[in-house]
């Protein structure tokens, strides 16, 4: 196993790593809408999935992969009514690119946030 650590990306606030490389997939934390200096990004849920996206952007790459490369995603939602929005911004950046995808709303988020994501690539 390897541990995928970037400064592009918000630090861990607990015991835990950015992602892990083991067997050629990656695995992400979820990512939250911090800054890579980890300043909260406050807003809608559009400004919210997209600083998510691109600290996932930033991991990715850290672990030698990248968007299109994501096979799973996992979206957190503290509110389903913000789901169109969401999808909306989420679809953005996967363009023609389709993973297969979970997406629940849970009680709360950590720093009360809008939304995390998580994804499962391929490194190659």
């Amino acid at each position: 196993m390897k541990t995928v650590s970037t400064t592009n990306a918000p630090a861990a606030i607990g015991p835990y790593a950015q992602g892990i490389v083991v067997n050629g997939m990656f695995y992400s934390s979820g990512q939250i809408p911090l800054t890579a200096s980890g300043e909260l990004v406050e807003g809608d849920i559009v400004a919210q999935t997209n600083q998510v996206f691109e600290n996932l952007k930033a991991v990715l790459a850290a672990a030698g992969s990248s968007l299109d490369k994501v096979v799973k995603t996992t979206v957190f939602l503290g509110d389903m009514n913000d789901f169109a929005a969401m999808n909306e911004a989420y679809a953005s950046h996967f363009g023609d690119h389709k993973p297969a995808r979970s997406a629940v709303e849970v009680a709360r988020l950590p720093k009360d946030v809008k939304v995390e994501i998580e994804v499962i690539a391929v490194v190659e």
